[in-house]
Parts: C-alpha cells; structure tokens; sequence
C-alpha cells in the first residue's frame, strides 16, 4: 500500500503545498495553512470507467431550452432558487448554528411529499429527526400532515459511498446531506471535515448530481467570521449558494442568494421562526414598520431596496449633548463611517452644529442595511432629533446624499413608492432629479427635493 504524507492545505481556497507558508500564494491570505495526512488514491473513483456520451458541439448548434425545475411547494424558497429547483443542481445552504439550516432542510421533505426524498443526518440520529419532523408536520394543514414523511426516508450515515449506493438503490429523487462537514470518503486518508475530505466529498457529490439528474442539498457549516467552512473551492463546485442571516435569538431569519447558476443572485426570502417551524413572511415591510407612540421625535421610515425587494424599514436616532466631554457616535445595523460623512455633511453644507453632540442610530428590526436610499431617511431622523420634533406622520424617503449635499436619485425608485403607497403612506420625499410615471404619483405625494437644505425647511419649518 501507499504510504501516506503530510500535506499543507489553505484554509481559504484549498492550495496545497508540501511545506507550511506563512502567506498562501494562490489567495494570499496570512496564516490559514493547515497540515493533514494523505495518502495517494487506492482506487478509482466509483463513478469512473463510465464512458462518456457527451459530444463538442458548435455553440450555435446546441438547442436552447429551459431547465427542467422541481416546485418545492415552499413559494419563498422556491422564488429564491429562481422558480424551483432545478434537476441535477447542487444547492450549498449556509448559517450560523441554530439558525434553522436543519429545520429548513426537513421542511422541504415535507413540503413536497410527492418527491421521494433521501435524508442524511451525520449529526443527529434517527429518533432526532423524527421529533422534528412531528413538530414540524403538526403545523400542516391537516389533509397535508397525516401524510407528510411518508416519502422522507432518514438514513444516519457519513460514509460517501454508502450514501450514494443507497441513493441510487432507493431510487431517490431528491437527495439532503447534513452536513458536509460530517461526510467522508473512504478514498481520502483524512478526518471528516477536513479540507481534502470536503474538497472530494462536494466533487463526488456534484458528479452523482449530474450524472443521475438527481437534485442535491447539503448543509454548510460557517466560520468565526461569517464564511461558509471550508476551503473556497467548496462555493466554486455546488451550482447555488444560500445564506441564512439573522440572530439566532431573534425570530426573523433571511435566506440570500450569494451564488446561483440558474436564476438571480438579487432575491432573498424572509422568514419568521416558530416552534412549528420557519413560517414565510410575505409581506416582509409590515414587520419592520413603526412600533410606538405618535409624535415621538428621531424617527423616520427608508423606502430600502434589498436585491430587488422593496422595504420599508425604521430608522430611529437620538441626538443629546455630550455628557462626557467627548462626543459618541453609535451605529446599529447602518455603517457608522457613513453616518459620520452624513453629519460632517449636515455640519459643512447646512451649518448644524452636531460636533458637540452624542449621536447614536439604530436600524429596527435588527436589520443590516447598505441601500444608500436611506442616507435622506438618516438624516431626517437626526434633525427629527436635534429639534425635538416629530416627522409628519406617514411619510417616507428614498433618497442618496452626496458629500455636497445634493440629494441623488436612487435606482427602482417607483417600486419603492409603490411599496409605500401599498402601506398607507400619504407622501415620500425623493430626489428631485428622478423621473417619476405620473400613474404613480397619483397613487402618493410625492415630495421631490434638490439638497438637504430643504430637508429641513420642508419637514419642521412648518410645524412649530
């Protein structure tokens, strides 16, 4: 037999090298080389010696059609995969711990139940699965959930080639692995988790995908800082990459779509955990929309495009006198170095004096925000707070501010005053330099304003 060697792996994008490296040459990134024993391979993959029926064909000549898609029955999920799942694609979903990847995963077994489904857990046994997946049942309609699992079919096992042959011998039509990071394969000379079983798993993996036509979903563990474990390469392989974003201890949890082969990487789904489960959230403005009393200052609503879904989210801010000498600048869920340009700018171009001044800002919700749209709607909130006065009621804004105090247009603006025409808003402040259907603007008032001079004059020179 082969001896095995000691092997350095990038942590990052997967480079291998004989030695460790402080740097890794391919990425560049600073000490993410990790050693791992390998031994060379002792067999042949169990997909090789197929011979292949695929053909060069001149691009011209190579027919154009739709791929062929599988509706999950989970609008929200199906929207974000670009209409449904698509036959032999492998789907890479991503999050933090306990953010709902297993729940989710379960619930599309369930979803579907005319999809004869393969469920492999590394993690939790048999038992396990199947508490969730009474509780999660329970929350069907009751036609639905008498019925639902019959399909499911719960195999506990990390072992690669077992998991492909029962796949293959269960005539499995949709295949569900958590996760990949449990999963090895007895070619590889390595622990479960590690780079060169990750790396070879996900290829094996995709290759049965392809070859078979059957759909693959694999859960992804992530990293300290956010990213999906595992070297890069492991993104670059799968067709779609998902992401759960929220905090665990809150309810709200958004599935985005950084990497998609087959639909948009612009949509994301909204959904709201349960004790029966991630439940869509259809509507998603209505749950970050004003919670309080009338007539409070430092509040104001953004008209924010996240992809191609408008929001309307609360921005809430508080401006008071420097207790400690040195002034405080605080930002939740907005980039605080582009909060302090909006008050160098309101300082410079208007003449407030803030320098002096505690100013904190939070976005509700919990929501991380970058739409530059809601720079007008910051600025509003911070004057709102400063005066001590309250913005009109009902109103909006969708608006850029440049470092000379123009206000910018933003893009899809209509669908944003839609949005808050759709809410019950009466009025939304824009850029006077966007071209608005007058369809439209029948539907709202629509404010249009050149500078953030007139920001001020418009919304508190007429009140008190």
């Amino acid at each position: 037999m082969a001896k095995s060697k000691k092997v350095w792996f990038c942590g990052s994008c997967g480079y291998e090298s004989a030695k460790w490296l402080g740097r890794c040459p391919s990425c560049g990134e600073w000490n993410t080389m990790v050693e791992e024993n390998v031994s060379p391979s002792s067999g042949l993959s169990p997909f090789s010696g197929v011979p292949s029926k695929a053909q060069p064909l001149p691009l011209t000549e190579i027919e154009n059609c739709e791929e062929e898609r599988i509706v999950l029955g989970l609008d929200e999920f199906d929207r974000v995969l670009g209409g449904g799942l698509v036959k032999g694609s492998l789907v890479l979903i991503g999050g933090e711990p306990g953010i709902g990847k297993s729940t989710l995963s379960l619930q599309i077994p369930l979803a579907c139940g005319h999809l004869k489904t393969l469920y492999v857990s590394g993690e939790e046994s048999a038992r396990q699965i199947k508490l969730r997946g009474d509780r999660l049942a329970a929350a069907l309609p009751e036609s639905e959930s008498a019925s639902a699992g019959s399909n499911c079919y719960v195999l506990p096992e990390i072992l690669l080639e077992n998991i492909l042959e029962k796949a293959k011998s269960a005539g499995a039509e949709l295949l569900i692995i958590d996760s990949i990071q449990t999963i090895c394969s007895q070619r590889i000379e390595a622990s479960a988790g590690s780079i060169s079983q990750i790396r070879e798993c996900a290829a094996s993996l995709l290759r049965f995908a392809k070859e078979s036509g059957i759909p693959v979903i694999i859960i992804g563990h992530i990293t300290k800082d956010g990213v999906i474990a595992g070297p890069k390469i492991l993104e670059h392989i799968v067709d779609v990459v998902l992401q759960f974003e929220g905090d665990a201890r809150n309810s709200y949890r958004i599935v985005r779509s950084i990497k998609n082969r087959f639909g948009s990487t612009a949509e994301l789904a909204v959904y709201r955990m349960t004790d029966s489960g991630l439940k869509e959230v259809v509507n998603p403005s209505e749950m970050f929309m004003p919670m309080h009393e009338k007539d409070l200052s430092g509040i104001a609503v953004a008209a924010m495009l996240d992809g191609t879904r408008p929001f309307l989210i609360e921005v809430q801010s508080l401006v008071s006198s420097a207790a400690y000498g040195m002034p405080q600048r605080s930002a939740t869920g907005f980039d605080v170095r582009r909060m302090n340009m909006l008050l160098a700018v309101l300082e410079k171009r208007v003449g407030f004096k803030l320098s002096q001044k505690d100013v904190f800002l939070n976005i509700a919700g919990g929501m991380k925000i970058t739409d530059p749209a809601c720079d007008l709607a910051v600025v509003a909130a911070i004057l709102s707070s400063n005066f001590d006065m309250e913005i009109p009621e009902k109103s909006a804004f969708a608006a850029e501010v440049g470092l000379s105090g123009e206000i910018r247009p933003v893009s899809q603006i209509e669908r944003r005053i839609a949005e808050a025409a759709k809410l019950g808003f009466e009025r939304v402040y824009v850029s006077s330099f966007c071209t608005i259907a007058s369809a439209v603007e029948k539907e709202i008032e629509v404010v249009k304003l050149s500078n953030i001079r007139e920001i001020a004059k418009e919304l508190f020179a007429k009140g008190k």
